[in-house]
């Protein structure tokens, strides 16, 4: 790659996890009662569902995290979280006029298995109490190998859950150490051979480039790793180094983390490696084996995106239960409480569910939502009427795009080429007409 093209397109761009980026929602007309008439207007259309369900304990800080978390060892915070996350829950399905379909659940965090196995099964059934599983369903949850236990995995495994991400990060325990994260490459081993064994049909790796001090002999060594292992699908992360909006960053010396050119290279590298093992690279730094549903639903077209990552099922209701969680009606957004405090008192003393902030998508924001996701999602867009004639500034921006190799132009249709793969943020970026509008600043980690 072209160390100029590198240093044009390396800018902040937004992950793209919606459309409009939550620092870019219109938040004036923020209304529970309002966000749940949208909630009901989805479900009348499909009773199927998607659940996330944010449960922000850790134990330690992982001075790398970006996530929402809450930092304790008082393992008394357990049950009365999961009592205000199923409260919530029915001051959903308390207002829905039939039971609900679930397709998804997913558990993250913070630290999902910082909870004792029977309180995730006190959530669990109590989120089915009140619905019905989908035919076919994907159940997952975040794994931190080293509070990981043989009983979350088989207590989970009883209850549904096929699918496990393990969050690795990096095999080296002196990067380990620098980011505050203590875990063995045994304890991945046991975590992924037991999840295994108990018939769980895909395990994903979460790993992050970019760390301080991770070099391309660290590159190397994952991926030996890596080929001993096989997970079905690997999530190759870029880390974001936003220190001013999280101070724990500042453990360390930004002269020890890889910048630019060669932070880019221990991506390359990485990519070129997982694809050599047979991966497959479905976009947005996302890679899957041939025989995973993720990538077997990339080849389909089938593919989708939500505030849940990648996923082979869409479903146009996702609600989000606990702390910061994020809900998605498809005509609407709406973030809880972040903090833990506030959460809980508002789930103890409300009847709607405690939201801080709501969008109300625009005709605009949901077409240009369909576009941006069908480039992070099947590597191009289409459009064929006049209603969706980009402006002369997007023409002009997809021409530049074109000339320095990251689509193909074609009569109603932009294709994504292989180098641009890695810059689809970027893509998705020109299309962000609420980005271009908006005149305060909003930090975004960069590209690469």
């Amino acid at each position: 790659m072209d160390v100029k093209l590198l240093e044009k397109y390396n800018v902040p761009v937004p992950r793209y996890t919606s459309y409009p980026t939550v620092p870019l929602w219109d938040t004036i007309q923020t209304s529970a009662e309002k966000w749940m008439e949208h909630v009901q207007m989805s479900f009348a259309a499909n009773k199927e569902i998607s659940l996330y369900i944010h449960l922000p304990y850790c134990e330690a800080l992982c001075t790398y995290c970006g996530c929402n978390k809450h930092i304790t060892k008082n393992h008394l915070v357990e049950v009365p979280y999961i009592n205000a996350v199923l409260k919530e829950w029915r001051m959903y399905t308390s207002r829905l006029p039939d039971k609900p379909v679930i397709r998804e659940i997913h558990l993250g965090g913070g630290t999902p298995t910082f909870f004792a196995p029977e309180n995730l099964k006190k959530l669990v059934e109590g989120l089915l109490e009140d619905a019905e599983v989908a035919e076919k369903y994907d159940f997952s949850f975040e794994a931190h190998p080293n509070s990981t236990t043989y009983g979350h995995l088989k207590t989970l495994g009883e209850l549904g859950f096929n699918r496990i991400s393990i969050g690795v990060q990096d095999f080296d325990a002196e990067i380990m150490r620098i980011i505050n994260r203590f875990q063995t490459i045994e304890e991945i081993r046991t975590v992924t051979t037991q999840a295994r064994e108990l018939g769980y049909t895909s395990v994903n790796f979460d790993l992050i480039y970019g760390l301080p001090k991770q070099t391309p002999e660290h590159i190397t060594a994952n991926l030996q790793l890596l080929e001993e292992f096989k997970p079905d699908r690997i999530a190759f992360y870029s880390y974001a180094h936003i220190p001013d909006i999280k101070k724990a960053q500042r453990a360390y010396s930004e002269a020890d983390l890889p910048m630019g050119r060669d932070k880019l290279n221990l991506y390359l590298q990485g990519k070129a490696g997982l694809e050599k093992m047979g991966y497959k690279d479905i976009g947005m730094d996302h890679f899957a084996l041939p025989g995973d549903e993720l990538y077997q639903s990339f080849a389909k077209g089938e593919l989708h995106r939500n505030f849940m990552g990648y996923t082979p099922y869409h479903t146009s209701l996702c609600i989000a239960l606990g702390a910061s969680s994020i809900s998605d009606s498809w005509t609407a957004y709406a973030q809880n409480e972040k903090t833990v405090k506030e959460y809980l008192l508002r789930v103890k003393t409300e009847d709607l569910p405690p939201v801080i902030k709501t969008h109300f998508l625009t005709n605009e924001d949901q077409r240009l939502r369909k576009h941006i996701l069908n480039l992070i999602c099947n590597d191009e867009t289409n459009w064929f009427s006049e209603k969706e004639h980009f402006t002369f500034e997007v023409q002009k921006a997809f021409a530049g795009l074109e000339r320095d190799g990251l689509i193909k132009i074609f009569p109603h249709q932009v294709k994504v080429t292989s180098l641009g793969k890695s810059f689809v943020r970027n893509l998705c970026r020109v299309l962000d007409a609420r980005m271009d509008r908006h005149k305060q600043q909003v930090t975004f980690s960069k590209a690469v």
